[in-house]
């Protein structure tokens, strides 16, 4: 399956098997969500190690530790779609933090709807009874 089939397309193709690829990265992470201060809206979810949490206390930005390329990613360095910090959250067994955020940019996913602009969040799409996805952001039909 190709990356456009996976991030664009309507069938379901789960990764079980992402902890088990995160539990063998060159780091110890925790999982780190970023959502919308405003809205509530759950943007994205990805891994924090110790050197991205200080990294986002530092800049203000959410900092995450990317398992695929073992190195640091803030998100939109690249993109210009910051996530500025409002507040961190730590869970009550001090396993996972939770980064209240101010969307800086266009969006938080790195995909984009058809007008080519990034999407608010990463939790574009549903899935239906039939075992099918249907895109839910406004711009795709």
């Amino acid at each position: 399956m190709t990356h456009e089939e996976l991030e664009e397309g309507k069938v379901l193709k789960l990764d079980f098997a992402k902890l088990r690829k995160v539990a063998n990265c060159e780091s110890d992470v925790l999982p780190a969500i970023a959502q919308d201060a405003q809205t509530g809206e759950v943007l994205i979810v990805g891994y924090a190690n110790e050197l991205a949490l200080k990294t986002a206390l530092e800049c203000g930005m959410a900092t995450f530790w990317s398992t695929s390329r073992n190195e640091l990613w803030i998100k939109g360095k690249t993109s210009g779609d910051y996530l500025k910090i409002e507040d961190i959250r730590i869970n009550c067994e001090q396993n996972s933090i939770l980064y209240k955020v101010t969307p800086a940019g266009k969006g938080a996913c790195h995909t984009k709807n058809q007008d080519g602009l990034a999407r608010s969040g990463c939790y574009y799409r549903r899935l239906k009874e039939d075992g099918s996805l249907e895109f839910v952001d406004s711009a795709q039909v």
